[in-house]
C-alpha cells in the first residue's frame, strides 16, 4: 500500500510540473524566444502521452520521466524567471505613493 501510495505521488508530482511550466509558459508567453516555446510545449505535450499510455508505471519511471523534463525546460523557466525579475526591478524605482509610519 505504501508502495502504491509512494507511485502515484511520483505520478502527480510529475503531472502537476508540467501543468505548472505550461501555465508559467502560457503567461509569460511574450517574454519566451520562439524556439524556447516550442522546445518547452512539445516536452510538456511529449510527458502528457507518456503519461497517458503509462499510468501504470512504477514510482522510479516517473521519476526519470520528471528528471528527463526538468533537465530539459529548467533553462528556459530560468530565462523566463530572470526576464521577469529584471523588469520589475526596473519599474520599482517609479515614484509612487509612499507609506508613513505613524505613531
Amino acid at each position: 500500500e505504501q508502495k502504491h501510495r509512494e507511485r502515484i505521488a511520483a505520478r502527480n508530482h510529475l503531472e502537476n510540473y508540467v501543468f505548472s511550466v505550461r501555465a508559467s509558459v502560457d503567461e509569460m508567453d511574450s517574454k519566451l524566444e520562439d524556439v524556447d516555446k516550442q522546445t518547452v510545449s512539445k516536452a510538456c505535450e511529449e510527458t502528457l502521452r507518456w503519461l497517458d499510455n503509462n499510468s501504470l508505471a512504477e514510482k522510479e519511471e516517473f521519476e526519470q520521466q520528471y528528471k528527463q523534463l526538468e533537465k530539459l525546460c529548467s533553462p528556459v523557466m530560468s530565462k523566463l524567471h530572470n526576464k521577469g525579475c529584471g523588469q520589475q526591478q526596473q519599474g520599482g524605482s517609479s515614484k509612487g505613493p509612499t507609506v508613513e509610519e505613524m505613531d
